[in-house]
Parts: C-alpha cells; structure tokens; sequence
C-alpha cells in the first residue's frame, strides 16, 4: 500500500506519512493480538488511551485503541475498508466520530457515522457497537456544540431497532450551569483531562464489563464436545 493510493480525503498533508504509518500499525496489531474490545476513533478516543482512567479501567479488559486525533468519518471509513478490523474477532466495538466533520452538515454527519456502523456489522456481524455521544465542545456555547447535539439527536432516531448497537449518553456533567466547560474536564474545550474521562467513560466502561461478563457466561453455558 502506497500513499499514492489513498484519497484525497487521506493524504499526507505533513509530509511525514505519519497518518498511513498509524494506520499500518493497527492492521498488524489485528494479525498480532486477540482484543476483547477495539476502541476506533478520533481525539476523544485518542487522548483516553493516555490517562489513568484507560489503565486503570480498560486496559484489563483487552482493549486496543484504533483512533487517530484529526480523523473524521471518511478517514475511519477508510481505514477500515483497509484492513483495520481484519483477523480480530472482538466482542465490542466503541465507535467515537464526527466531532472533527467540522464542514459538514448534522445530517452528512449522522450518515458518516451510520455507515461507520455498516461496514462494521459487515465484516463483524456479532459484534456489539458502542456509539458514546458526540461530547460538547468549546468553552462557551457555540455553532459545532450545537451541531454535535443534532448529530445525538439523529442517531438515537435512526439507530433504534438496530440489533448490537447501543448510544450512551456520556455528556453528564460537563456544561456548567453558566453554559461553560471547565478545563478541569477538558483541558482545551475539547479533549478530557483524567476528571473528565472519568466522568464520560464510566457508562461505557460499566456496559463494556456487562458486554464481556455475559460473553463469559454464555460461553460457560455452551456444552463441550
């Protein structure tokens, strides 16, 4: 694979091919490893692999993180139409996008992250997916924080019925009274400190322990043969 086959949504705009180096890394990692739950993103999901709530609470449960801080839907789509899910068998897939779609509508948004979910129940069709909302972002009430709460508001429409596929609600806590966000939560009104992380990702982290513990037991229940 060479960068001259990427699209354009997915060229190289540093000059150090950094974004297809990380991306190779995770298609190996898929033939190296066996995780329990693969985490796939952006920022969001990039930044918690670095906090003490990540060690603490995730790592334990066989976790790998496949997100990269500047990607929007079309690059994840890319990446896992190229290999990113191939050879894995996870039990959970936690899904973080669309915050960086800054150009594009609530609607285009929405679709982006709907078809996220397809090619996953694609090449994953057990899987359970994990769809954490879209945070706030901003230290003031502003047009993408809006527009983050559309996107919520859309997929929790158009995700009802879909067999494996569970939004969380993650955002309590974060905005003030006032309106504001504290840096004590996010650091740059956009990415989570340790408190924040905390507050956002113990939902998940609680459905994540439910998820695996009832793999478990079904798994005891099957008879040998």
């Amino acid at each position: 694979m060479s960068a001259t086959t990427l699209p354009a949504i997915c060229k190289d705009l540093d000059g150090d091919d950094r974004w297809l180096s990380i991306h190779k890394r995770f298609v190996a990692e898929c033939k190296e490893k066996d995780p329990d739950v693969i985490f796939i993103g952006d920022c969001i999901l990039e930044s918690l692999q670095f906090t003490d709530y990540w060690n603490q609470h995730f790592v334990p449960m066989h976790c790998l993180n496949f997100s990269i801080r500047t990607d929007r839907t079309q690059n994840i789509l890319w990446r896992l139409q190229n290999g990113e899910l191939d050879n894995v068998r996870p039990k959970a897939i936690v899904l973080h996008a669309g915050t960086n779609n800054i150009g594009d509508s609530s609607e285009e948004v929405t679709e982006g992250i709907l078809e996220l979910v397809r090619t996953i129940r694609q090449k994953l069709p057990d899987v359970y997916i994990i769809l954490p909302t879209l945070l706030p972002r901003g230290q003031q009430p502003n047009e993408l924080r809006d527009k983050n709460d559309q996107v919520n508001r859309l997929l929790r429409e158009r995700c009802i019925g879909i067999n494996k596929v569970q939004i969380v609600t993650v955002d309590s806590g974060l905005i003030q009274s006032d309106g504001t966000i504290s840096h004590h939560d996010m650091f740059d009104y956009l990415n989570l400190t340790n408190v924040g992380c905390k507050k956002v990702f113990e939902p998940v982290c609680d459905l994540l322990h439910q998820i695996l513990t009832e793999n478990e037991r079904e798994r005891d229940l099957t008879p040998s043969e």
